[in-house]
Order: structure tokens, then C-alpha cells, then sequence
């Protein structure tokens, strides 16, 4: 029998809540400068807080785990207490009969569902977001767990829960598609799997990364709100911690955003190696979204659409390469990640940058600055090699890819589309120009990139390197706007996919 949450809890709250927000395992009561969240006394196949022992743990969890990423806002436990005269008071006289949270309040306009929702999230809010996400898996413990059963844990909760829903909540067809194609799957990339414990990738997660559990505060992205309640859901690969966040954005139709937080990622953690499971790790939130959607009435239409989601991320996209060339300060990075997410693939194409390459050879940040023995012809070298071998390897499993570079040699040039002829997928090359005077005066403005470039390297690019004779020339020199469409426009027929920011 359920010990239920105290009917009359929000007298205790001074002054008097003047919001409150409602989810299916919790509320929250919104008091002042305060935001005081009690676990629901509910029971569903994730999650028991049916019992007020189980609550009380439930919350020192959620405070002891957030504060791995929000440290200011989560401030402690509190009792509900009932005094004999039956009155309800915060901390006073009387046996416990609930547990609340006390969080510090902030501007729920600020959280990025909302952000989005009125065209507010930007693309280097996305891009902070990342690297936060990405410091945050660094810090995060180690489980000593293996992928699969870290993966068989969410998936067996899945099932259960799809199992429990009404048989009329879901297209059973759409249902069995989603099944067989996820094990299908999984068993192809049963290798992938095997091998991201061993390189560290099992880690102790936010666990529900989704989009409403972000925030702008101070003017940085904040991750709060995580999986306090199983451990072993909250135990998952990094990339399937992210995958939350990837999905969300997917499912608004976001996928220049979802692009970039990837790519972002993907340039500060160097996690190339695990992104054949991508597909599937969006896949299965997009499920668990599903069935959470299913379970209200009115939600029905909206868990068909993340269950549609999810069968559209297991189909497999072709694998195909196109690389992105141009003087310094012509755009290179600026048009890859305008062309990424148009390119088909579950989040886009992945963007290998050279510069971003260079920095992870050397064990630095994306934007410390490298010293010149760091663009010898030799250093160029190892740079444009450890490149090919990235491209190769996700181009094997099925990712497209684009190379942003110089490839002012034609043996760089010629080197990429053999990479491409050997494994078996299509190669465009597109070549960016603009006048020296524009590329100086780009050079000149940049801040917080991974080039090192100076207009010293400009004159003496513009005076050595040649431009391709069998790429696609792009004028790069009017807008942003006007290169991105040139370059898209240069696309060979198929390559492209619509990508559609909501407004």
C-alpha cells in the first residue's frame, strides 16, 4: 500500500507557493527565492517512491548527485513534519511524514526547452552546453560495469514499460519495427559495445539529459534534475548520456543544433570511436520518451511521433565523405557545420577539423594556441594521417563524414578521395575563395578558435598553395548565409536531407 504524499503540504510553504510545476513522479512548489520538490508516492516499472523511506533516499540522493554539476542551486534535505494537533510545519515537532528538496530558484524562462520554444537557443549556447556536458563525463565516475549490461538494464525497463501500456496507445506494427530493428542493432555492434568499458566510457551519468533539465544561470549552461533514483539506470555509456540530449533537439526538429552540440562534443572528448551506437542510444530515449508520453491520455500523439523518431534513427544512412578546403579564413569550419546536419545520418555528418585534430594530438585544449613546431611539413603531416584513419574508421561503420582542412597539396587532395574510393563511398571536394584582404580581416577577428593562423599564414598560403582542379569552387567571400547555400547547392543528388529550424 502506497504511503501517500500529506494532501496538505503546500501550507507549510511561506509565502504561499505561487506556481507549481507537475511531473509524473514529481512536484514542485515555487515559494520566493526558493523551489521545493516532493517525490510523488508513486510506483511505476522505473521507479518506487511508494514508501516515505524510499522518498527520504530518494531525495539525499538527488541533492548528493546534483551537486556534481549545480552546486548553487541544490541546498538540502528537509522534513515535513505532522504535530499531534495535526499541523504540518517544515522541520518542526512531530514524526516525518514526507521529504522535500530545497532548491535555490531560478528563472524557469532560462531553461532550454523554453529557450527553444520562443527561438532563443542559440547555437553557441548549444556548443557551451557541450563542453559542459563534456568536462561533466570527464569528472564522472568510472562503474566497473560492462556496456552491454548497462545497456540491457535500460532496455529491460523499456520493455516492461511498453508492456504495461494500454494495447491501444502505440501502432503495434511501428512497435515490432522498433524492436526488431533495435536488436538487430545492438547484435551488429555487439563489438563497439565490448570495447567501451575498456576505455572508460561507463560512467555514473546525469541519466536524464533531456532538455528541460538544462538551464542558462549567470550566463552558463547548468545541468540539474539528474537520475537520482537507480543507479544502475544512471550507470551508461557517456555517448548514451548525451544521446538524451541529442534526441530532444531531434524531436524539435532541431538537427543544426543537434549537429553542433555533437560535433562539439565529439571535438572536446575526441569519442570518435563509439559513434556507430549512436543511432541506436538515440533510438532508445526516444522510446523511453515514448512510453512516458503514452502513459497520459492527451499524450498519445506525441508518444507516436518519439516512437516514429526512434524507428527512423535505427535505418541505416549511406556513409559518404566530403571535404571542405579553402585558405585560412575562408570559411572552412563555418560552411562544414552548416552542411553537417543536411547531410543524412542520425544527427548529420561527423566534422573531423584539422586544427581540432591537431590540438588532440598534442593532449591540449581545442583553443590553447600550439608553437610552430607544431606546423612543420612533418607535424602537417602526422595531422592529415590521424584524419584519414578517423574518416576511415567512421566511414567503415557507416558514418558520413566531412574533412575541414587546408588540402593545399594535391597529395592531400588525392589522399581523400582514395580514402573514399576505398571504402566504397561517394567523395565531393569543395574548394573555398575569397580575396586576401577578406581572409586577413576574418584572421583578425577570430576568438576562442582552434586555429592558430595569422595573416602572415594567409600571404604565404595565398602565394604557395594551388587551388584543386577538381573541386567545386565556392565563393566565400559575401555572407555566411550566401556560402553555406553555395556549398549546400554544390552537393552531389541524394546527399541531402531538409533541415527545418522551428521557429
Amino acid at each position: 500500500m502506497a504511503d501517500a504524499n500529506p494532501p496538505d503540504i503546500a501550507t507549510i510553504f511561506v509565502p504561499p507557493p505561487d506556481a507549481v510545476i507537475e511531473t509524473h513522479i514529481s512536484r514542485v512548489f515555487l515559494s520566493g527565492d526558493r523551489a521545493w520538490k516532493l517525490k510523488k508516492a508513486v510506483s511505476f516499472p522505473y521507479v518506487d517512491f511508494s514508501g516515505l523511506d524510499q522518498r527520504h533516499e530518494a531525495c539525499r540522493r538527488e541533492v548528493e548527485l546534483n551537486r556534481r554539476t549545480a552546486p548553487d542551486l541544490y541546498l538540502g534535505v528537509r522534513a515535513v513534519r505532522r504535530d499531534r494537533a495535526g499541523k504540518l510545519s517544515l522541520d518542526g515537532a512531530g514524526d516525518p511524514v514526507d521529504w522535500l528538496v530545497e532548491m535555490r530558484r531560478f528563472d524557469p524562462e532560462q531553461t532550454f526547452d523554453r529557450l527553444l520554444a520562443r527561438d532563443a537557443l542559440t547555437a553557441g549556447m548549444v556548443e557551451a552546453l557541450a563542453g559542459v556536458v563534456a568536462s561533466f563525463h570527464e569528472t564522472a565516475e568510472p562503474v566497473p560495469v560492462s556496456a552491454e549490461a548497462a545497456l540491457a538494464e535500460a532496455l529491460a525497463v523499456n520493455d516492461l514499460a511498453f508492456f504495461r501500456l494500454p494495447p491501444d496507445s502505440l501502432p503495434a506494427g511501428m512497435l515490432q519495427d522498433y524492436r526488431e530493428r533495435m536488436a538487430a542493432e545492438l547484435a551488429r555492434l555487439s563489438p563497439v559495445l565490448a570495447g567501451r568499458h575498456a576505455a572508460g566510457h561507463i560512467r555514473h551519468g546525469h541519466g536524464d539529459l533531456h532538455l528541460r533539465n538544462i538551464a542558462m544561470i549567470d550566463g552558463h549552461p547548468v545541468l540539474f534534475d539528474c537520475l537520482e533514483f537507480d543507479d544502475r539506470l544512471a550507470t551508461c555509456d557517456t555517448l548514451y548520456d548525451i544521446a538524451f540530449l541529442l534526441m530532444d533537439l531531434l524531436a524539435h526538429d532541431r538537427r543544426d543544433l543537434a549537429s553542433r552540440a555533437l560535433n562539439r562534443y565529439l571535438d572536446i572528448t575526441g569519442d570518435y570511436d563509439g559513434l556507430p551506437l549512436l543511432p541506436p542510444y538515440i533510438a532508445l530515449r526516444a522510446a523511453i520518451r515514448c512510453h512516458i508520453a503514452a502513459l497520459q491520455p492527451e499524450g498519445r500523439a506525441e508518444a507516436r511521433r518519439y516512437l516514429a523518431l526512434a524507428c527512423a534513427c535505427l535505418r541505416p544512412a549511406a556513409a559518404r565523405l566530403l571535404a571542405v578546403g579553402g585558405l585560412s579564413g575562408s570559411g572552412k569550419s563555418t560552411v562544414a557545420r552548416g552542411i553537417a546536419p543536411a547531410i543524412a545520418g542520425a544527427c548529420g555528418a561527423v566534422i573531423l577539423r584539422s586544427d581540432v585534430i591537431r590540438k588532440q594530438l598534442h593532449g591540449i585544449a581545442v583553443t590553447d594556441r600550439l608553437p610552430a613546431a607544431a606546423y612543420t611539413a612533418e607535424a602537417s603531416a602526422r595531422t592529415y594521417a590521424r584524419l584519414g584513419a578517423l574518416a576511415r574508421r567512421l566511414l567503415a561503420a557507416g558514418c558520413p563524414v566531412i574533412l575541414d582542412a587546408v588540402f593545399g597539396r594535391e597529395e592531400e587532395r588525392s589522399a581523400a578521395a582514395t580514402l573514399a574510393a576505398e571504402a566504397g563511398v561517394g567523395f565531393t571536394g569543395l574548394w573555398l575563395k575569397a580575396p586576401e584582404a577578406v581572409l586577413t580581416g576574418r584572421i583578425a577577428a577570430r576568438q576562442n578558435d582552434a586555429s592558430d593562423a595569422t595573416a602572415d599564414v594567409v600571404r604565404w598560403q595565398a602565394q604557395t598553395l594551388e587551388p584543386p582542379a577538381g573541386w567545386r569552387r565556392i565563393d566565400a567571400a559575401g555572407s555566411i548565409e550566401a556560402t553555406v547555400t553555395a556549398a549546400l547547392q554544390a552537393l552531389p543528388p541524394g546527399w541531402r536531407q531538409p533541415v527545418t529550424p522551428v521557429q
